[in-house]
């Protein structure tokens, strides 16, 4: 092995894979999670000097230049930074159990003035309580007091290692809370692991809809040019139609839809990836049901994927309209085409029409003309003739009646030979 010559990135690329190890969390201890936003630059610098900003607070050690990751301790808590395609996250892990569950204890690492300076907006808030729970009584009053009822999600996950609950819904002080009862004998590793795959959940899950608010919003629209398309496809069926300017109307239903699958694209695809992974981290967690309530793949069957199947509805129906334009755009250039070949082939007809027209023309004005030279001819020759005409004693009348028909087949041959070398 010695001999060989490593590729480049064979040592970076191997070290990605355990870059970002879970975190080690030890019930009781409570969690604060938030989401937000890339800053402006695309290297990502803004983001590291976001997270720098907020060491330097605790002293704590900085991250390697262009770090895309993050693990260490700001003062007595450990402290995890992620920076993805769409979103930085921070979460912040404290030991010990909180006074009053999700009294936002945890939240408060994060200074008031540094949150007021991040660039990001706020995608998720996510407030985590850690208890040790040794049986399974009481657990749903519990959940049921600090979560609504309606909404609420309890499940049993990791072979019932832990009992999970949440809601989902964002409280007065601008949270999602999280809720993780964990058995006794459950390791740090696999109490970290759970809050991860809830984390991640609540992340994508959020970023998820923002394709959803996007396609509600161009569903009006997308049924406005329904609408026009099926009117203008209906037309073409009319005899009498203007071709040339429903082809135009047609062009500009086209443009409008490019334009919104340019926009789109990138969103929709993103929230099929989001919806993917939300499903999967689900599965990862191994659910049961806990006392009749519902789980988190149910919660999210109800509330969650009938959203994403509006996504998946509204990009096909893009996608659909496009090829309905495109179709209906073929059959009427077909239809122009044909419509501009029988006015050329009208034309050509017109055009040989006038043509012979002009030839016959021109062959009387051919037959006119050997007569007016003709006669300008004969007139020459009488005046040449006159001397011969004394001496013969011939009259005027006869020697033009001599000479007319001579100097006639002379022109008439002199004509026709010029016609014939320009036809040659």
């Amino acid at each position: 092995m010695a001999l060989l010559t490593d590729h480049p990135l064979r040592y970076a690329l191997a070290n990605e894979l355990h870059a970002r190890p879970f975190p080690n969390v030890a019930a009781p201890a409570q969690a604060a999670y938030v989401a937000m936003t890339p800053a402006a630059s695309k290297d990502g610098s803004a983001d590291r000097a976001q997270l720098i900003a907020l060491l330097d607070r605790y002293g704590a050690p900085h991250p390697p230049p262009e770090a895309t990751h993050y693990s260490g301790q700001i003062g007595q808590h450990q402290i995890k930074w992620e920076r993805h395609t769409e979103f930085v996250t921070y979460s912040v892990f404290c030991e010990g159990e909180a006074k009053h569950p999700f009294d936002g204890a945890a939240f408060s690492v994060f200074p008031a003035d540094w949150l007021k300076s991040c660039e990001g907006q706020c995608i998720t808030s996510v407030l985590i309580d850690i208890s040790v729970q040794k049986g399974d009584s009481g657990l749903s009053d519990i959940a049921k007091s600090h979560f609504v009822a309606e909404s609420l999600a309890l499940s049993r996950m990791l072979e019932d290692d832990v009992v999970s609950a949440a809601d989902f819904r964002i409280d007065p002080a601008g949270h999602t809370r999280l809720a993780v009862f964990a058995r006794p004998t459950t390791g740090s590793q696999r109490i970290g692991r759970v809050i991860q795959r809830l984390c991640e959940i609540e992340t994508y899950k959020a970023v998820a809809m923002l394709g959803f608010a996007m396609a509600r919003q161009m569903s009006p629209e997308l049924s406005h040019i329904e609408a026009r398309l099926g009117q203008l496809v209906a037309s073409i069926k009319d005899p009498e139609i203007d071709a040339e300017g429903t082809l135009d109307q047609l062009l500009g239903v086209s443009a409008e839809l490019a334009d919104l699958s340019a926009i789109s694209s990138y969103r929709f695809g993103a929230t099929r990836a989001y919806d993917h992974i939300v499903s999967q981290r689900i599965d990862i967690l191994r659910e049961a049901q806990f006392e009749g309530h519902q789980t988190f793949a149910e919660f999210m069957m109800r509330r969650f994927e009938p959203a994403m199947r509006t996504v998946k509805s509204t990009a096909d129906q893009l996608e659909s309209l496009t090829k309905r334009a495109a179709r209906a755009g073929d059959l009427l250039r077909t239809q122009v085409d044909v419509e501009r070949s029988t006015q050329n082939r009208d034309l050509l007809e017109s055009m040989d029409r006038r043509a012979d027209m002009q030839l016959r023309l021109q062959q009387t004005v051919e037959g006119l003309s050997v007569v007016a030279i003709s006669y300008y001819a004969v007139n020459l020759l009488m005046y040449l003739l006159g001397p011969v005409q004394v001496v013969a004693g011939l009259s005027k009348y006869t020697t033009a009646a001599i000479v007319t028909p001579m100097v006639l087949v002379t022109v008439w041959l002199m004509v026709r030979r010029i016609r014939q070398k320009l036809g040659h």
